[in-house]
């Protein structure tokens, strides 16, 4: 028995200075040597006091080790006789590989269980190529300014919520969302937005994404075909692979959207998704005549529209355009709302205006989707537009933003005119920078990163091949300092990227 705990010994390590407990170092130690074969089934195994004594532990710890590989049935007791390995362990077990070290991980083949998980995984990827985790303060696209948030408006709103919750707050579960916040909305994108709706059309969900994906699965059945802008919105291409549609990326020009190129590629598609306001990313707006084509589209078809309003409120010149949901007269517009860029992106709320025929599809699959949001944000968001912070920020925002384009307009002809073409914009949060022909927008987007500043290439939001590459630079979040800062980083960036830049 000696020999047998010695060779134990050479083979469990045990440090007294691991934030592991002992008894959990053998424990791992001991199912490793019989995965290993070590310890084969039907040995018999050193008794606790002889094991405890030659590796320098307390016979507590042994046991404690001891009884976890019996209460998992890596070993067995036998009255009068000890413990032995077991002799009947599952055949994964003992197929199974070794545990690895901590810290180690463990590679297993990637395994994907569907084709509709595929065309996500590859849709995720995109996503997160064309939206680098990296959050440098130049140029990130469709983050608003932080540092301008009314945080001492919110925090105070906030405490005074849970320091007097209601009841009723702290028990809410209707699933359209919390009832003040609903009236909220539906007043605002009626007066704002030109929305009709009344406030049991309005539906609270996790931000925009969550919207298109809920719609998605509501309004179409797998193997429907849906319109998509191109070059357009990466997210919408998820979560109409998540429900099994397959997407038909439509052209778009100076008047948006190209109804005609859509009803010679796909002319019973079941769904168009369009970002008639400001186009994602091209900044052009829907023009009217391509708005009732869509509409008139849509009747024939019987086809839904998705109308994603991601950032209409930051219009430079005049009032923000109607939307298109206004002008439906056959209630096929389903109109999708965000807070995430008009107050901050953790908010994680926005909200669908869905026809009244359609309320209880969605209610219904939003109830096996999610549990009920958290109602205290949606309280406190509800306070915050009623007492009238909410339109008081906006306006702030749209002077901040409107400065903060035109000094983005100047710097970029200061140091890189010639080399970069604005495509001027009178919304949004970002302007689209056109690069020399001949130049990839990718790689001057990998150089960009290298030199911490994040820029979006416009290749990764089109499914066609451009003839020429462009840049995405979100302004919103950018001061001077920074702006300066990145468009000289950026100036390296596409001279490393095209060699002939002088």
């Amino acid at each position: 028995m000696i020999s047998e705990t010695t060779a134990l010994r050479e083979t469990i390590l045990l440090d007294p200075t691991s934030d592991l407990p002992l008894y959990q170092q053998l424990y791992r130690g001991l199912r490793a040597a019989i995965l290993d074969g070590q310890l084969a089934p039907g040995t018999r195994v050193p008794a606790t006091r002889a094991l405890a004594s030659e590796l320098g532990v307390s016979r507590a710890t042994v046991q404690q080790a001891f009884d976890q590989l019996m209460a998992e049935g890596y070993l067995e007791g036998k009255v009068g006789s000890g413990s032995f390995v077991a002799r009947t362990l599952p055949e994964d077990y003992l197929s199974a590989p070794a545990p690895q070290p901590v810290g180690r991980p463990v590679v297993r083949p990637q395994r994907v269980p569907s084709r509709r998980a595929a065309s996500m995984v590859e849709a995720s990827r995109l996503n997160v190529a064309a939206y680098p985790r990296q959050k440098w303060p130049a140029f990130p696209v469709g983050i608003p300014a932080l540092d301008a948030f009314p945080h001492r408006v919110w925090s105070r709103l906030l405490a005074r919520r849970w320091r007097h919750p209601s009841a009723e707050l702290l028990n809410h579960r209707v699933p359209a969302g919390y009832l003040p916040l609903r009236e909220q909305i539906a007043a605002y994108v009626a007066t704002a937005r030109g929305v009709r709706c009344t406030v049991d059309q309005v539906i609270i969900v996790a931000g925009a994404q969550q919207g298109l994906d809920l719609a998605a699965r509501v309004l179409l059945d797998p193997g429907d075909a849906a319109w998509v802008e191109d070059p357009g919105y990466i997210g919408v291409r998820g979560a109409l692979s998540g429900a099994g549609v397959r997407v038909v990326p439509v052209p778009v020009d100076s008047e948006g959207l190209d109804v005609a190129a859509g009803r010679a590629l796909c002319p019973d598609a079941r769904l168009a998704y369009i970002t008639p306001s400001h186009q994602f990313p091209l900044g052009v707006t829907m023009s009217l005549g391509r708005r009732l084509a869509l509409l008139e589209w849509a009747t024939q078809a019987d086809a839904w529209i998705l109308e994603d309003d991601y950032d209409s409120e930051f219009r430079y010149c005049g009032r923000p355009l109607a939307a298109l949901q206004g002008i439906d007269q056959t209630a096929r517009t389903i109109y999708v709302g965000s807070f995430s860029k008009v107050l901050f992106p953790a908010l994680r709320l926005g909200y669908l205006v869905v026809p009244p025929d359609l309320v209880d599809a969605f209610m219904a699959a939003l109830s096996f989707a999610a549990c009920a949001l958290p109602a205290l944000e949606q309280s406190v968001l509800a306070e915050f537009m009623a007492a009238g912070h909410f339109t008081r920020h906006l306006r702030q925002m749209r002077v901040l933003y409107a400065e903060r384009q035109q000094m983005l307009e100047q710097i970029v002809q200061q140091e890189l005119g010639g080399h970069l073409t604005l495509a001027h914009s009178q919304a949004g949060m970002h302007l689209l920078a056109w690069l020399p022909h001949g130049v990839d927008d990718q790689r001057v987007a990998d150089e960009a990163a290298a030199r911490q500043v994040t820029v979006m290439p416009l290749s990764r939001t089109t499914v066609r091949r451009l003839d020429r590459g462009a840049l995405l630079l979100g302004y919103a979040a950018t001061d001077e300092a920074h702006m300066r800062r990145g468009v000289q980083r950026l100036a390296d960036a596409l001279a490393a990227a095209w060699g002939c830049m002088t």
